[in-house]
Order: C-alpha cells, then sequence, then structure tokens
C-alpha cells in the first residue's frame, strides 16, 4: 500500500534531523514517522519529500523543512483533547501532524486550489479528523474559538490581534513573526487576562497575507 511505502526514510529523517537536534515530544516524533510526507509533495519532489528543506507546492506557497514542523508542534504542548487552529494549510502535512496530536483540527488557506491539495492529501491517508476552510486566516476561525492551540505557518509582521482573541485560556499560539525575509518563532501563552511571550530562534517563511498580516 503506498501510504506504507518509505518508512525507512521517515524513521531516518525523524531520528537524524529531528530527535538528534533535540526534539523530544515522543507523540510529535510518532506522528511524524507516521504521515508520509512524500504524499504531501508535487510528484516530482517526492524524491526529495525527507530531506532536511521545505519544498516547493505550487502557488508560491512550500512544504516547511520537517525539523521546523516538528519544533512548531512541539513547542505547543499538545494533548489529545485539545482543539487546533492552524493558519496556512499548505498543502496538508503540519495540519495531518496537528490531526495525529490533537481531538480536531481546523486549517484556514486563503488560496482555494491549496486549500483543495490538502484536503485530497488529508484524505488520501485517512486523516478525518481536519477541517479545511478556505478564507482569510488572519482573522482566524472566530465561529470554532477558543482554540487551545495555534499555529501560524506562515511569517505575520505582528501577531494578529484576532488570533489573540481565540485563544482559549491556558491556550498557545506559535508563530514566525519579523520582516519578510527573517522571522523568529514565539509562543505565546494565555493565563487569564496575562499574555506571555517566548522567543525561540531564527526561521524563514512564506508571507501570512490578509487584513492582519502583510498586503499583497
Amino acid at each position: 500500500m503506498e501510504i506504507e511505502g518509505r518508512e525507512k526514510e521517515r524513521l531516518r529523517m525523524v531520528e537524524t534531523q529531528i530527535a538528534a537536534r533535540g526534539v523530544r515530544d515522543e507523540r510529535v516524533l510518532s506522528a511524524m514517522r507516521e504521515i508520509p510526507r512524500h504524499l504531501f509533495v508535487p510528484e516530482s519532489y517526492q524524491s526529495a519529500a525527507y530531506n532536511d528543506s521545505p519544498l516547493p507546492i505550487g502557488k508560491g506557497q512550500t512544504i516547511s523543512q520537517p525539523y521546523i514542523v516538528a519544533v512548531m508542534t512541539e513547542l505547543l504542548r499538545l494533548v489529545p483533547a485539545d482543539k487546533v487552529l492552524e493558519i496556512g494549510s499548505g498543502s496538508g502535512y503540519q495540519a495531518a501532524i496537528l490531526g495525529k496530536l490533537a481531538q480536531t483540527v481546523v486549517t484556514v488557506e486563503r488560496i482555494p486550489e491549496v486549500a483543495e491539495m490538502a484536503r485530497a492529501n488529508l484524505a488520501r491517508v485517512g486523516i478525518t479528523n481536519v477541517t479545511v476552510a478556505t478564507g482569510n486566516g488572519t482573522i482566524g476561525y472566530p465561529e470554532g474559538a477558543p482554540f487551545d492551540g495555534i499555529l501560524i505557518t506562515a511569517a505575520t509582521p505582528s501577531v494578529p490581534a484576532p488570533l489573540i482573541d481565540q485563544m482559549a485560556e491556558g491556550g498557545r499560539l506559535v508563530a514566525p513573526v519579523g520582516s519578510r525575509d527573517l522571522q523568529e518563532l514565539v509562543r505565546l501563552t494565555r493565563q487569564g487576562e496575562r499574555i506571555t511571550r517566548e522567543l525561540f530562534g531564527g526561521v524563514v517563511f512564506v508571507p501570512l497575507l490578509g487584513e492582519h498580516g502583510w498586503q499583497e
């Protein structure tokens, strides 16, 4: 069965690119061993699917480097009962990982063709607890709020206020914040009316476009 193919490459990816570089959450490592990344990239790039690099998926979008997917996921500190919002579906790979770790996931994608790609890929690998919505991710998904975890997978000049408003009590939000060329991973945590902010190093993502992100 195709979904079970290339398991040795996945195991090697997790051990050498992710666990060896400090990711310790066993649930995250297990999800990344299980989800077939090669089914979330265009066929012409499948031979490079388990390399330590982002890859283009069309429409100017990318699938993130596996290590960065693992780091951002670990920073969310998910438990099985959590409800998660992802901004920027891409090909659906990050949402598939989140779907393995949380009870329900909503992922919002602004490009309709990319959203449809994500839906097809998630269905192909049997992920049924992820809803792909098409729309302006910078306003979040208010009808589903509040969320225990929010993950922004595109570069934003600041964390959009609507997303902060959609954080549950004790909720975590992880985002790449900075300029269009270089960002820093930020984690926000809500404790009552108090929002704490932690920084976790430099990253580079495609820009988050929309009302509360970058303008086109």
